[in-house]
């Protein structure tokens, strides 16, 4: 092939008197173009003293390889190297057409021929062309490619800086190797089933402590297990009388009249057995109030901003509702408060907790269950997650008829049951 370095029209400054003509070599258009090349690195002074050589790809079945080209420049100092294709080719070979004319003088003739531009790299020695090795340096990562740099091109400074971080380096892999060696000789001194029991332990607690309230397992009372002030705060407390007194002096007509509506089967029983002492009374129906909202808030999806405001709730206990039973989302530009699974797992746990003060540590798990529309694994799940003791009874239903009730029953010290049973069953479930 032709190869021509620099081409210049300048006969159109020589010949502006006389008539010139060209003529495009239509012959060259089957792929035989003229090569123009450029080098990145500046201009040759002497093109006599390079040696131009070029390959074509022998493929030429292969629609894709048979137009590849590579030109190589040899010189007394460096090689060149260009190519028609990959990452180092001039993309606006794609884009645009080239043409290079030789004029000949003596006939004011020019011959127009088909060109393609090549952008000639140096190839410093070391360097190899096969893709292998093409792939090796992209391999390396970015902070690799810039230790290369540091150690060939770097201030003393920097080398430095350098030689201290692989020295560190090293120091971390040897106290990885420490680590694993105590870690082997943990577990053969406690044996990895008792390993495998506490990670499963450790898991389970901090699976818990996303939907229990907080629990105090040394506690010397069964009142302390689950404080009461974790549940309801002095000053929820305290907001609670003025909206709780609806719920005094309540007839059957008022009672039937809720039943109506869906209301809880907990608190409609609770409320039939009011203390007839004030304060105990007064005590009582703020518990039952606060529980009645709490199974309400577990049947919403979405909390809106006057959630409650209607019925009286006390801003400081729709504040503790938003932050300890919601998840903030971020939708169509607006803040909504919604109730996932999760939360409401979370209500169940409180409500039971709470409930425990009100019935002396002894719960009708059923009617719970009921009110939160739970399965009844689910509601056992939560129950021995809390430590209560699992046990039966048996209660007179409608209609006359007995039916079985699973009752949960706060003793200490707290029932501790098979995590990797549990989790068994939650899998099976699941």
């Amino acid at each position: 092939g032709k190869v021509f370095i620099i081409v210049c029209v300048s006969f159109l400054q020589s010949a502006m008197a006389a008539s010139s003509v060209w003529k495009y070599c239509e012959e060259e258009q089957a792929g035989k173009s003229a090569l123009i090349v450029q080098f990145s690195n500046g201009q040759i002074k002497n093109t006599e003293q390079v040696d131009f050589t070029f390959y074509k790809n022998a493929d030429t079945s292969n629609p894709r390889k048979k137009n590849r080209r590579i030109v190589a420049a040899d010189t007394d100092r460096l090689c060149y190297v260009g190519n028609n294709y990959g990452a180092g080719s001039l993309k606006c070979n794609n884009l645009c057409k080239y043409y290079v004319g030789v004029l000949d003088k003596k006939t004011n003739r020019m011959e127009v021929h088909n060109a393609e531009l090549f952008s000639m790299q140096p190839v410093l020695p070391g360097e190899t062309l096969k893709e292998e090795g093409a792939s090796e340096i992209q391999d390396k990562s970015y902070r690799e490619k810039v230790d290369s740099l540091i150690e060939a091109f770097g201030t003393n400074k920097q080398k430095r800086a350098l030689s201290s971080r692989r020295l560190n380096q090293v120091g971390s892999e040897t106290l990885h190797k420490a680590v694993a060696k105590a870690a082997d000789n943990i577990i053969e001194k406690k044996g990895l089933k008792a390993l495998v029991q506490d990670v499963v332990q450790t898991e389970t607690q901090a699976e818990n402590d996303l939907y229990l309230p907080p629990c105090n397992p040394g506690a010397e009372t069964p009142a302390d297990v689950y404080a009461f002030d974790s549940l309801i705060s002095p000053a929820q407390y305290k907001a609670l009388e003025t909206p709780a007194q609806t719920l005094k002096g309540l007839s059957e007509e008022d009672i039937q009249k809720m039943t109506q509506e869906g209301s809880s089967l907990v608190v409609l029983k609770e409320l039939q057995c009011l203390p007839k002492d004030p304060e105990a009374q007064d005590h009582k129906v703020r518990c039952l109030w606060y529980l009645n909202w709490l199974f309400k808030l577990s049947s919403q999806r979405r909390i809106g901003p006057k959630y409650g405001s209607e019925e009286g709730m006390p801003r400081n206990i729709m504040t503790s509702f938003l932050k300890n039973f919601t998840v903030e989302t971020f939708n169509d530009g607006q803040i909504r408060n919604m109730v996932p699974a999760s939360m409401k797992t979370k209500i169940v746990a409180y409500a039971l907790a709470l409930l425990l003060h009100i019935r002396d540590f002894e719960v009708d798990l059923t009617l719970l269950q009921r009110d939160f529309r739970l399965t009844e694994n689910k509601m056992l799940e939560v129950a021995k997650a809390m430590g209560l003791k699992i046990g039966k009874i048996s209660v007179l239903a409608s209609g006359g008829l007995m039916e079985d009730h699973k009752l949960g029953t706060l003793v200490l010290p707290l029932m501790k049951y098979d995590q990797r049973m549990e989790r068994r069953k939650r899998k099976k479930m699941s």
